[in-house]
This record gives C-alpha cells, structure tokens and sequence, in this order.
C-alpha cells in the first residue's frame, strides 16, 4: 500500500526501499510512525535489518490500512482514494531472484516465525490463508488471529515496475488519476471492500 502520489516515483523506479540510490526524496509517508522506527532497528533471524526490506502483506482490509484510514495511533488519516495497492506476486520475484523473507505473522511480533527462500515450496502451509483473507480480526475464540492475518512478504531489494502486475484502487475517481499517469486501464482493479 502507497499514497497514490507515490506512484509516479513508482512508475519510474519501481518500489524501492529506503536506502536505495532510487529512493524517492519526495516519498509521501501513510503509516504509524512508531511502528516504522521499531521496524527500522529490529533485527530479523538472519541477521538483516527488517527496514531495510519492503514489506508487502498477503492479502486485503489490513489492521495497518484501518488506522491509515482512521487516522489512529498518532496516524494523519488518508482518503481511500488517495491510497493504491501495487500488487506483485511471489513468483514475480523469485523469477527476478530477489532475495526474500516471509512471515507468518506480523514481523515483529515474537510469536512469528520467518521462513527464506528454501521453504517458499511450503508457504501455502505455513501461511494461515483463512487468517490473511478474514474480513475481521478481533475474535474472542482466536486472540492469534490479527498476527496471523499480518503476515508479511518482505523484499530485499527494489522492485522493477515490470514486477508490478497491477493495482488495486477504491473508486473510478483513483483510476482516472493512475491512467492519466500512463498506467493501462486493464491493470488497475477498483475494489472498494479491499478499504474500510
């Protein structure tokens, strides 16, 4: 997820990560700052920084994009609009080999665990899919169940705008303004229930 203002960075470097050479100086920010400093200094099982990674999660209607559109914790609340999904895929980035780290989890939550490359042949065992695509979070028979939903797909490197399949957006009004910019219609998806 990115402001739709990030996009024509986007389109030019791909996604990049904080420290690229490509990093976009005019990045405009929609999540919990406090979160984004915690993630920037925690230190993955191999050894990595987890903000020096891109974080994508699996699925839809994420805990984060609620407080993003809510503005909770501290956040400045973002339209839906304003915010787009630059969706990729799994094989996507193994077939550009990009060095990769999946959770089953939130990444910083200690319960999770993180799985490299060697077990990507396993992920649709060990990510909880039902959790990930579960429209609600908050179940007094399954306190695990927000972790789990956040399961995170996290990307070593930038990402090439050819490893952009497409992008989700909440209305006609958010496509108009990615096809102005040159993205084809066919690419973009208005899905309104994957925003609060």
């Amino acid at each position: 997820m990115t402001h739709i203002r990030n996009v024509p960075h986007i389109l030019k470097h791909g996604i990049t990560h904080v420290a690229s050479t490509n990093a976009n100086p005019q990045y405009v920010p929609i999540g919990d700052d406090s979160l984004i400093a915690t993630r920037k200094d925690f230190i993955l099982d191999n050894g990595t920084l987890l903000g020096s990674y891109i974080p994508f999660y699996f699925g839809a209607r994420m805990p984060m994009l609620y407080v993003i559109q809510r503005g909770f914790n501290m956040v400045t609340a973002t339209l839906p609009a304003d915010i787009v999904y630059c969706i990729t895929s799994v094989y996507e980035i193994e077939q550009l080999g990009i060095d990769y780290v999946f959770t089953d989890g939130h990444s910083v939550n200690s319960f999770s665990l993180q799985y490299d490359r060697g077990n990507v042949d396993r992920i649709l065992d060990l990510v909880d899919w039902d959790a990930v695509s579960s429209k609600y979070w908050n179940r007094e028979d399954d306190l695990d169940l927000k972790r789990r939903k956040e399961a995170e797909f996290l990307v070593r490197q930038d990402i090439p705008v050819s490893a952009i399949l497409g992008y989700i957006v909440y209305n006609e009004a958010a496509k108009a303004r990615l096809t102005a910019l040159g993205i084809e219609g066919a690419k973009i998806v208005i899905k309104p229930d994957a925003y609060f």
